[in-house]
């Protein structure tokens, strides 16, 4: 790694900062198809005549916008993902805006130990939970389709998903085999949004909703399978425990539990993307991590789970599979 190298890397921030901002403005929603000017932009968003102008030419500069004379344009890509006009709108960005801020404060967190955004989940507010939600549901449709393709699904009827936030896994669980019954658990907060999500892809009549928090409430019981995708790293290792135990209880005998999650080596500097987002982890939540698969294994063993295994993906996320017998 040569100087060159460490002060791009050292200065990526910047191109990332620029895009973030102009989503955060809404400046790609606000862009006519026939072109649109600094002064009909910054007058119609409220900004700094000057300041905005040097936003939207470095827009271009990064191949988010084109320019012609005085007006400004979307290209193709930013008006698909990056306008609210499009149906194919990436609002889940928003949350990579939020992580902005904790992830600023990275240097006094390590100072201290104490994260950057104490507060629970559910006390985040509204905006910042349904661009989290979003953000997540536009993550879990990509990756859905190849991770329930692995798991095997015979004798399988009922699903528990804790956590499910939008609802994606249960939708792919549904669609690979329409007979499962499907349940997405999750906060009093969080479940009208997963209702939305469950109605928008057309699933009402085969998705049911089951409202509480998993820290404090008992699970629903009499399940084949239960499903944790993204749930464990929140956590500290005794709710995790506790989490755990309460799975156990819920699966009817022979049922099978499936966490999905990044899990790392005795070393945890493995994965590369389970390391980077161990720290988002710790600049965002009280006592969240990315847990080795020792770590999972024994929750698992503790809670009265047999028959242990893992799997990998090429995203560096990692399945593991037990059984209560």
């Amino acid at each position: 790694m040569n100087p060159n190298t460490i002060r791009e890397f050292a200065s990526s921030f910047q191109k990332s900062r620029i895009l973030l901002t102009g989503f955060e403005l809404d400046v790609f929603t606000n862009l006519e198809e026939k072109g649109t000017t600094n002064e009909q932009i910054y007058r119609k968003l409220h900004l700094d005549e000057h300041a905005c102008e040097r936003l939207m030419n470095a827009l271009v500069s990064l191949g988010f916008l084109t320019k012609q004379k005085d007006l400004f344009f979307n290209t193709a890509d930013s008006f698909a993902f990056l306008s609210k006009k499009s149906p194919e709108y990436l609002g889940g960005l928003m949350h990579s805006n939020h992580l902005w801020y904790t992830w600023s404060n990275l240097t006094l967190v390590v100072k201290t130990g104490k994260s950057a955004n104490p507060s629970r989940f559910n006390a985040r507010g509204e905006d910042w939970l349904f661009s989290f939600i979003s953000a997540m549901h536009d993550r879990a449709k990509k990756q859905a389709p190849q991770q329930i393709a692995k798991i095997d699904l015979s004798g399988i009827n009922s699903l528990l998903d804790i956590g499910g936030g939008a609802g994606v896994f249960s939708m792919e669980f549904v669609s690979r085999k329409p007979e499962i019954e499907a349940t997405v658990f999750d906060l009093p907060n969080v479940v009208p949004i997963t209702q939305k999500f469950i109605e928008k892809e057309g699933f009402s009549n085969r998705i049911k909703t089951h409202t509480g928090d998993y820290t404090r409430d008992e699970l629903p019981k009499d399940f084949d399978l239960v499903f944790l995708s993204a749930i464990i790293h929140s956590n500290s290792l005794e709710v995790n425990e506790q989490l755990i135990k309460k799975c156990y209880n819920a699966l009817n005998k022979n049922g099978k539990i499936i966490i999905q999650d990044w899990i790392m080596n005795n070393d945890r500097t493995q994965p590369i993307s389970g390391a980077i987002f161990a720290i988002n982890m710790l600049v965002g939540t009280e006592a969240g991590d990315c847990f080795t698969e020792k770590e999972v294994t024994e929750m698992l063993t503790t809670a009265g789970f047999k028959n242990i295994s893992r799997i990998e993906f090429e995203s560096g996320l990692g399945q593991m599979t037990a059984q209560k017998i």
